[in-house]
């Protein structure tokens, strides 16, 4: 198939599920024979990933974006200057410097970009439209990354006339997050819009039900798909760490719930059977993080631990499998419910356990790969107790992390995801 994927991106600074999805999915489609282009959107994708699959320039280049909503002078002004402002080596700069992608500080910007050919980005619309309709090869389907991009479908579908497959995946947690004036609007405009797209993929039925519920998609609309992973480099590890190691990988942020697993490795370094143990945390962090990780840098001196904690600065893929070898478990300990969790079935590849809170996707994850534990959402208690089962019981967290490896070579290989996709799109495209 000739398939077109729209894909955003939050830069190279800190693990953005969506977007190792994202390409991850289009290297499989590729590696299997279809032709797939790429469009990133906002800022460059990381080097290891653009290099591989990007075919495309930068479209809504996110300083046009900002400035052309700010006003209408930049609406107006050449193609040469706006190139300008699409440099790559700039906008990784400017993303770096400043919160681009914080959803409170996007509230004008994001109900623009849902109205698509009615938003004050239209200029950047059709600049994208042009440049697909003057492709040597039509596609046979357009994939738009997440929901965010919904406004983009109606004027792609009137100048290509072919049909629109959007991924979904925690927009709700974005969305919510805006003021409240523009939250209630972007749920309007994408209940209005939905209809503009002929079919969506969640990955989990978990949220599928929600945006089912939330977007009034009607059930023949809605796909599932978990996503997989590349398992290249997830060698059997040979043994156990020696030193009992806690894991986290994501985003150092609030959100993540990083500061509640610092408080439930403060617990347990109290009991003498965990005096050696060591906490290692990875997965990047935005400019506007690091007064947080000051905090809890400030909360693990205080106690006397801040030695035996490790912040690791990379998290490309290679660097990740090594990472994930050093542990005994990995929690990511998320706040709100969330879509899916990619982390799990790289900690589950690696033969790693996790624990994960009783909430969003994680009960449906551990029950197709038992690779795990749930714990009581935002319960420091809860979640040490569990941690420290899986620590002083090492035949249970072997087994459970056999388990879970054993599930993800079987059931999410990134290439199983890639034939089901297109097989869905294959359908659509009918």
């Amino acid at each position: 198939m000739n398939i077109v994927h729209i894909t955003p991106s939050a830069g190279d600074s800190f693990y953005c599920e969506n977007c190792l999805r994202d390409a991850a999915l289009i290297k499989a489609m590729m590696k299997t024979g279809h032709d797939v282009l790429s469009i990133p959107l906002y800022l460059p994708l990381s080097a290891d990933v653009s290099d591989s699959i990007i075919k495309a320039p930068i479209f809504f280049g996110g300083i046009n974006v900002y400035l052309q909503q700010k006003s209408s002078f930049f609406q107006k002004t050449p193609r040469w200057f706006d190139k300008l402002l699409d440099s790559p080596k700039l906008l990784r700069w400017v993303g770096r410097k400043a919160g681009m992608t914080s959803a409170r500080d996007l509230g004008e910007t994001t109900t623009s970009m849902l109205r698509g050919e009615q938003g004050r980005q239209i200029k950047e619309l059709d600049r994208l439209v042009e440049w697909l309709c003057a492709q040597d090869t039509k596609p046979d389907i357009v994939c738009l990354s997440n929901i965010m991009l919904v406004g983009f479908a109606k004027r792609i579908k009137q100048r290509l006339g072919v049909p629109i497959v959007c991924l979904l995946q925690d927009e709700d947690g974005f969305l919510d997050g805006l003021p409240s004036e523009y939250s209630d609007q972007a749920w309007g405009i994408l209940a209005e819009r939905a209809s503009d797209i002929d079919a969506f993929i969640a990955v989990s039925k978990y949220y599928a039900d929600v945006m089912q519920q939330r977007v009034n998609i009607a059930s023949e609309q809605m796909y599932v798909v978990h996503m997989g992973i590349s398992l290249d480099g997830y060698e059997l590890r040979q043994k156990e760490p020696e030193i009992p190691t806690i894991g986290y990988l994501s985003r150092m942020c609030p959100d993540k719930g990083l500061d509640m697993l610092v408080e439930a490795f403060i617990q347990l370094k109290k009991n003498e059977k965990f005096k050696n143990a060591r906490l290692r945390i990875t997965g990047g962090k935005r400019t506007d993080d690091e007064k947080f990780l000051n905090q809890i840098r400030a909360r693990l001196a205080s106690c006397g631990l801040i030695g035996d904690v490790e912040f690791l600065q990379d998290f490309d893929s290679m660097t990740k499998s090594a990472f994930l070898r050093t542990l005994s478990v990995l929690s990511v300990p998320e706040t709100q419910p969330v879509a899916y969790g990619l982390y799990v079935l790289e900690a589950l590849a690696a033969g790693v356990p996790v624990v994960e809170p009783s909430n969003g996707v994680f009960p449906e994850l551990l029950e197709m790969t038992g690779g795990g534990v749930l714990f009581e959402p935002n319960d420091v208690e809860a979640l040490a107790a569990a941690i420290e089962k899986l620590l002083l019981e090492p035949d249970c967290a072997r087994k459970l992390g056999k388990e879970g490896r054993d599930a993800v070579f079987e059931k999410f290989n990134i290439e199983q995801t890639a034939e089901e996709m297109v097989r869905i799109y294959g359908e659509i495209a009918q």
